[in-house]
């Protein structure tokens, strides 16, 4: 996968794909897109889709650091996506 920045328009339909059931999950991914939305390339596109695929209490689970990925998650890209969104306010540098 390339590391060029996706376009306008693929970023409006991956915000679109991250819409959650869960507040909690909406303001981590909300954070991820305030601070990183001109920096998410094709693979960090799709590791977020492979997030994306789990439940609510799974993925909040995550951004927790209740659980690491396990299985098809366990993946350089995952792992490096979670590190920017677990990033809070009180956690930021």
């Amino acid at each position: 996968m390339t590391d060029a920045a996706l376009d306008e328009r693929a970023i409006a339909k991956l915000r679109w794909r991250c819409r959650r059931g869960m507040l909690e999950n909406d303001l981590f991914i909300e954070r991820f897109f305030e601070r990183h939305e001109h920096e998410i390339t094709p693979a960090r596109a799709h590791a977020l889709g492979l997030l994306m695929d789990l439940s609510d209490n799974d993925l909040l689970d995550l951004f927790l650091r209740r659980k690491e990925p396990v299985d098809d998650l366990d993946t350089p890209d995952v792992r490096e996506l979670l590190v920017l969104l677990r990033v809070t306010p009180r956690t930021a540098p």
